[in-house]
């Protein structure tokens, strides 16, 4: 009979499932220095969402400024830590990239505590918002860091599919043979799977939730069975999902009860294999082009067509 998940408000090392309601600080400090093997999070990205208070710009980097020193402090020596973020919009509608504003402060542990930046991960999605006065922003980043030269990466976990995989060496000592992994090639640091919008089989009331897949790799790459996972910026528990289902203990934090709630359902569900989620390294749907949805109507003047010009719009 499986073990019935010990799911917990406050912080123990018997616990497998920390939801934490409040200031994610407060959590952060029940845990003892160098617990965690992975932290990942995806925090707010200061831009007036219903879940999060606006701050100047200066306060907001403040404020993660703790967090990351939190972060680093649990983190153990040949830990990761991964931001997830997007982009800041200011007054001006003019995008600041929030890993250009961040990496300073991952930067500033580097001496002290050997946090050095891995990976600059692009995570590129095909849908969302649609805008007119710039390009639409297809793509998030997540900041991958370790602490120290001595690191888990488990790579053969996540390697993917070989794109061709009946490749053989043409010369050398290994000529005639198949020149690719068995197992897979690296995914590399363009990650493309869709983000959770209409009818993603994961959504919830959350407006701006991540996939089960981005833990999920990044779990698989970063840490082993029975590990410590902290998410400070919980939400609605996609990390903490990720990390039952991987086997893996987990804490996080939200101010929001409501998502809370939401985020110990899922994680009932999943540990019962009732979630709905998803699957792993899942291709992209492509649609087939004689599909309603992919036939392009005849008032659609440009699309398709690169010898069109459209017209020129003038911004004010």
């Amino acid at each position: 009979m499986k073990r019935k998940l010990q799911i917990r408000r406050c912080y123990s090392e018997e616990n497998d499932v920390t939801l934490f309601t409040g200031n994610c600080l407060d959590l952060l400090r029940q845990i003892p220095d160098g617990r965690a093997q992975l932290v990942i999070t995806s925090p707010p990205y200061n831009v007036g969402k219903p879940y999060e208070r606006k701050q100047r710009l200066d306060e907001y980097l403040g404020f993660q400024k703790q967090v990351i020193a939190e972060c680093v402090r649990i983190t153990r020596p040949g830990g990761s830590l991964c931001w997830q973020v997007g982009h800041h919009v200011n007054g001006h509608q003019q995008v600041v990239p929030l890993d250009i504003l961040l990496h300073p402060l991952f930067a500033g542990h580097e001496q002290a505590d050997k946090v050095r930046l891995r990976n600059r991960i692009v995570w590129h999605f095909e849908h969302g918002l649609h805008c007119r006065l710039r390009f639409s922003g297809r793509h998030e980043s997540i900041l991958w860091y370790t602490k120290g030269d001595s690191y888990t990466f488990n790579l053969d976990a996540v390697r993917v599919p070989q794109k061709y995989p009946g490749k053989k060496a043409y010369k050398g000592p290994k000529r005639g043979e198949y020149s690719g992994n068995p197992l897979g090639k690296n995914p590399g640091d363009v990650w493309i799977f869709p983000n959770v919008k209409g009818n993603h089989p994961e959504k919830t009331r959350h407006p701006c939730q991540f996939p089960v897949e981005l833990p999920e790799r990044l779990i698989l790459a970063f840490t082993d069975t029975g590990d410590l996972v902290v998410d400070p910026f919980m939400g609605v528990g996609t990390t903490a999902v990720a990390a039952v289902l991987l086997g893996r203990r987990v804490a996080g934090a939200d101010l929001v009860r409501e998502y809370l709630g939401v985020a110990r359902r899922r994680v009932i569900d999943a540990a019962h294999g009732r979630l709905r989620f998803r699957p792993i390294f899942s291709p992209v749907y492509t649609p087939p082009p004689d599909a309603p949805l992919t036939t392009t109507p005849r008032h659609f003047r440009y699309a398709g067509n690169s010898s069109a010009l459209a017209p020129t719009a003038r911004v004010s």
